[in-house]
């Protein structure tokens, strides 16, 4: 083989390296109001985040002591999501709990 076909080949293993790449993950977060019931929130852990009732109940009372909890991390199509789930429940109760979402 020549130069150039060795070359090349390196080359493809590097492309092919770089697809390879991890998606970019995101935190989501729900935020503390005055309206929203803890039930509520501790059924949306369990319901959308799939969270056992002990962890959810212990994510709900850190959102409401410290304004903001973490409900896990997520590629970003499932964290979209799961905070559009978070707001569309949060809709049909008439809640105004709020989700978002930030890059890792």
């Amino acid at each position: 083989m020549d130069d150039h076909a060795i070359k090349t080949k390196e080359e493809l293993r590097e492309e092919s390296e770089q697809k390879a790449k991890e998606p970019s993950l995101y935190k989501v977060f729900l935020l503390n109001d005055d309206y929203t019931t803890m039930d509520f929130v501790v059924d949306v852990l369990e319901t959308i985040f799939h969270k056992p009732p002990t962890e959810a109940t212990q994510i709900m009372l850190h959102v409401h002591n410290k304004g903001i909890g973490l409900c896990g991390t997520y590629t970003r199509e499932i964290a979209e999501t799961k905070v559009a789930a978070v707001h569309e429940l949060a809709g049909k109760r008439e809640f105004p709990l709020k989700c978002i979402m930030e890059k890792e």
